[in-house]
């Protein structure tokens, strides 16, 4: 492995970990038991808040795609095509390291708080589209 693979792995694996640690996440049991405590049933709390496996929600294209958005808005361009497919990395790893039973809402800030790190310089060194977030 070269150093700049090293590198992008390196920045990867720490933006991974903090976006996984910003996350709001909870359990079908913990949801059903607050959904109870607004006076809903499950179904009704499923729907308002379009609640959906962590994992998928991670995945999802409309993630991605608001993700580039907001980072695009931040730095006031269009990110380019390396950038963009970083971005899904990023979510597509953070994604796959979710336990299957955790449940997310579509309204969690993730993409802002994905901007937030990509801005704050939590990027990929090597890539010259990345550099530029600096």
């Amino acid at each position: 492995m070269d150093t700049e693979t090293s590198a992008m792995r390196a920045s990867q694996a720490e933006l991974q970990s903090r976006l996984i640690a910003a996350l709001c996440t909870r359990t079908l049991n913990q949801f059903a038991a607050e959904s109870r405590l607004d006076g809903e049933s499950l179904r009704d709390a499923v729907e308002r808040y379009e609640i959906d496996y962590a994992w998928q929600v991670l995945s999802s294209a409309r993630l991605r795609d608001d993700t580039v958005a907001r980072v695009a808005d931040r730095l006031q361009r269009p990110l380019s095509e390396p950038l963009q497919t970083w971005i899904a990395d990023v979510l597509s790893a953070a994604a796959a390291a979710q336990p299957p039973e955790l449940l997310m809402s579509f309204d969690n800030d993730v993409p802002e708080q994905l901007a937030a790190l990509l801005c704050a310089g939590l990027h990929p060194e090597p890539d010259p589209a990345a550099a530029a977030l600096v």
